[in-house]
């Protein structure tokens, strides 16, 4: 396993409590949309045994052409021991990130793509919306449809409604909205949706999704292959 061990470059205060460290790219390391990483603070490495609460997975919310690699989070006040190490580093700081994958890249099938996240879920989908605007090649349109109740949205500018591109944005602030929204959606049996935020979350999206006929198979998950069945094995008849 190959650590790559990189400085901070900035830091962007996306709002109040959700912050994006921008990264160095080290020579040799390649990543696509979709594609999470392995994020690990100094020390993590230190003892026998990695010390895996100085350790996360997180989404990577840039492209390579963007020359930064970006990882999106939210630090509240009241915070782990990893996010209140994150909240005070500072540009020049390492930090690691090893183990990069992506399990939800942009799928090219002429279908209609919709995206369905959590406040920092967003964060997964920026790169993917990106790729689309710059190459919308079979894809029919994107949708996304976000919950934040705090009403500070994150990428503004990449996340707007832009009809000349076929892509719509949508934010609702409760999860009855939210979900009334995604039944509308799942009108379409033929699309692809891609969910991305906690597992509860997750878990909720597909139970409406699979209630409202769309096969598993259309449900993309960040998630390794294994861990899918897991998921989207649901007996409806319960």
């Amino acid at each position: 396993m190959q650590i790559y061990w990189t400085k901070i470059n900035k830091i962007i205060e996306e709002t109040s409590e959700v912050k994006t460290y921008l990264l160095d790219c080290p020579e040799d390391f390649i990543w696509e949309e979709g594609s999470h990483t392995h994020f690990a603070l100094e020390g993590f490495n230190a003892g026998e045994k990695p010390n895996r609460s100085l350790i996360r997975h997180m989404s990577i919310s840039t492209l390579p052409h963007e020359n930064s690699i970006g990882i999106t989070t939210r630090i509240r006040e009241q915070c782990s021991e990893f996010k209140t190490i994150l909240r005070s580093l500072e540009v020049g700081n390492e930090v690691a990130i090893f183990k990069t994958h992506t399990n939800i890249p942009l799928k090219r099938e002429d279908k209609n793509v919709y995206l369905l996240s959590s406040g920092v879920g967003l964060a997964t989908f920026r790169p993917l919306v990106i790729d689309y605007f710059e190459r919308d090649d079979n894809v029919n349109q994107i949708h996304s449809l976000n919950i934040d109740s705090s009403k500070h949205f994150l990428f503004t500018n990449i996340f707007e409604s832009a009809p000349d591109k076929k892509f719509t944005s949508q934010y609702v602030d409760n999860r009855k909205e939210y979900y009334e929204e995604v039944k509308n959606l799942a009108a379409d049996k033929d699309g692809l949706f891609y969910v991305v935020g906690s597992d509860e979350f997750l878990v909720q999206n597909i139970e409406v999704l699979l209630e409202q006929g769309i096969k598993p198979e259309q449900i993309m998950l960040d998630k390794h292959e294994h861990m899918l069945p897991e998921f989207l094995s649901f007996d409806l008849s319960i």
